[in-house]
């Protein structure tokens, strides 16, 4: 295809005061911004003691963490990691992970996926079962549509919190 047979990428808007957010869990509030197929990007908000999201993996996309403020501590593989405000890190695809705001701290984080898995749905179904309208069997049986794949780790079963 030559430039002139290609659609061209439009840009993105999204403004704070209509942006969706969803409470995932008590103390975790995820607010959507971008959805599409080069880029999926979110604000999470956690609150001291939130349980953030647990140990999973993705096989199709890099998920990218820049703190805005707080403290987040994110599982790699079996390392834990506190991130601090300005910090960033890139996950690759297959790399176990998880996150959740450092003991003591809140953490605010722009999350994103590179390439886009619009997510926005996966998102919706946490907030549905956090409301009691779905359930957690719900979550694992979406695994395959939103690459999203639970693990186990040691590490972040031990963590302080």
């Amino acid at each position: 295809m030559n430039a002139q047979t290609t659609p061209a990428a439009q840009p993105l808007l999204t403004r704070a005061a209509t942006a969706e957010a969803i409470y995932d869990g008590p103390g975790s509030l995820i607010t959507l911004l971008a959805d599409q197929p080069g880029l999926t990007c979110n604000t999470a908000t956690f609150d001291e003691g939130a349980a953030g999201a647990p140990v999973h993996f993705h096989t199709r996309a890099t998920e990218f963490f820049f703190v805005t403020e707080g403290r987040l501590d994110v599982l790699v593989g079996d390392e834990i990691t506190t991130l601090g405000t300005g910090d960033f890190l890139a996950v690759p695809p297959g790399t176990k992970h998880a996150f959740a705001p450092a003991a003591g701290s809140t953490a605010q984080v722009l999350v994103g996926f590179t390439p886009g898995m619009e997510r926005f749905d996966y998102y919706r179904l946490l907030g549905r079962v956090n409301a009691g309208e779905a359930t957690v069997q719900d979550i694992k049986d979406s695994s395959p549509v939103y690459d999203n794949h639970y693990a186990e780790s040691s590490a972040w079963a031990a963590r302080t919190r």
